[in-house]
């Protein structure tokens, strides 16, 4: 697998006067969780996986919550030198929250259509009657596909405009390598919604492809198996394809699998997007005291 953004050390320069020790618990306690989800980028890109770093992510914020709680980095961040770095995090954030609603919808609309034809399946038995439903399904991903394009290249200008950034404060430092592996967990996030290419090239879908052939596993069959909402996708494509659905209970427990997987991914992300909200709306009162 290829190396992640998040297993690449951000190279912003740091003064040390505006942030406690690196022996303060807070800072050490972010520095852990920094590592923790560098870590995990490179382990796979399972339902699992995913779902972990979701949950470190709601651990940094929480510590980075801690840490804008002192008066050292209130009084960092409050300086007027300070301000236009500032607002540019305050910027950075309002695009992570548009990322996390562009990933919300996804699901929301990827578990309703799951859903509906699950119902469909558990009363009609035949080909004919779920055929309907299905076409539905595939049409959805396509515009869940056009949505999650939009949202990463929107992470990806986050992404290049953060590599170029040079010296800052130690506190914007480390607001920044924040906001970095955050844009990297999103990242694979919503290129796990959307699954690998199943589309022609042409295709909205290229282009994300491209973009994030770093966190594409080597072969893609192994993909499906650890993801379950592709393999959901790949099964009904079957159906529409060969015009068969047996054995309806496998098609059953497959969309099952998918329902759970986009449950447990929602609930971590609304978890983590309560906790990035919160971190926000901390920033700008310490900006407009």
């Amino acid at each position: 697998m290829a190396t992640s953004p998040l297993n690449v050390q951000p190279s912003f320069h740091a003064r040390s006067n505006s942030l406690p020790s690196r022996q303060h618990p807070i800072t050490s306690q972010i520095d852990e969780n920094l590592n923790r989800l560098r870590a995990s980028q490179s382990a796979s890109t399972s339902s699992s996986s995913i779902g972990h770093q979701l949950n470190c992510l709601q651990d940094l914020y929480d510590s980075v919550d801690m840490l804008l709680q002192l008066p050292l980095a209130q009084q960092s961040l409050a300086q007027e030198q300070q301000r236009k770095l500032v607002e540019q995090l305050l910027d950075g954030s309002l695009m992570l929250l548009d990322a996390c609603g562009a990933a919300k919808d996804a699901l929301s609309q990827t578990k309703e259509c799951t859903q509906e034809l699950q119902s469909i399946l558990r009363r009609r038995r035949g080909v004919e009657g779920p055929a309907n439903e299905v076409r539905k399904y595939l049409t959805s991903r396509k515009a869940v596909r056009k949505a999650i394009c939009k949202a990463v290249k929107s992470l990806k200008h986050m992404e290049n405009k953060l590599s170029k950034d040079g010296e800052t404060g130690a506190m914007i430092s480390t607001l920044k390598q924040v906001e970095a592996v955050t844009i990297s967990v999103l990242e694979s996030l919503l290129f796990f919604i959307s699954g690998p290419e199943a589309e022609s090239k042409s295709s909205p879908w290229s282009l994300v492809s491209k973009l994030m052939l770093q966190k594409k596993v080597t072969c893609e069959e192994e993909e499906h198996k650890t993801n379950e909402i592709t393999n959901a996708e790949v099964t009904l494509r079957y159906f529409i394809k060969s015009g068969s659905m047996k054995p309806v209970e496998h098609v059953q427990n497959v969309l099952e699998n998918s329902e759970m997987c986009i449950q447990d991914l929602d609930e971590g992300l609304e978890n983590f997007f309560r906790r990035l909200i919160k971190a926000r709306v901390t920033v700008l009162n310490i900006l407009n005291c």
